[in-house]
């Protein structure tokens, strides 16, 4: 598990298309945003600003992507999904928990992929849905 327990030692980050407050927190059982879109048992953030955005972007929704910054209720550990074999050693600072997170702001400031990222980025996951491929792992 990793040792980040919040902003104290770099800001986390969740991406989404929620509209909320500071204050709300973010929890798991809902659906999932990628895959066959099971309910979610956990809930992600990161310390990059990156994987944030794309969180925020490939979210679910018809609202504009949002990017809050967040603290952790409980403890957090390496994403799997990422830091297995796609990107030893969390280079992307991606982690997960069970546990709720607390918004405690928001960037408004931050500047998203380009559109044809974006799209690639999508295709990409169809494919990976096509070919039975789930996306997140339990």
């Amino acid at each position: 598990m990793a040792t980040i327990t919040g902003p104290d030692e770099h800001p986390l980050y969740h991406g989404t298309k929620a509209d909320l407050t500071p204050g709300d927190l973010i929890g798991a059982g809902y659906a999932s945003n990628y895959g066959a879109r099971k309910k979610a048992v956990w809930v992600y953030l990161s310390a990059t600003l990156d994987a944030a955005t794309w969180g925020a972007e490939l979210a679910v929704g018809d609202g504009p992507g949002r990017i809050y910054i967040v603290e952790p209720t409980g403890p957090i550990e390496d994403d799997p999904n990422l830091t297995d074999k796609k990107f030893p050693g969390n280079p992307t600072l991606s982690y997960r928990t069970r546990q709720p997170l607390k918004v405690v702001g928001e960037v408004t400031d931050w500047t998203g992929h380009t559109p044809e990222q974006v799209r690639t980025m999508r295709e990409h996951l169809a494919r990976l849905e096509q070919l039975g491929v789930e996306a997140i792992k339990d």
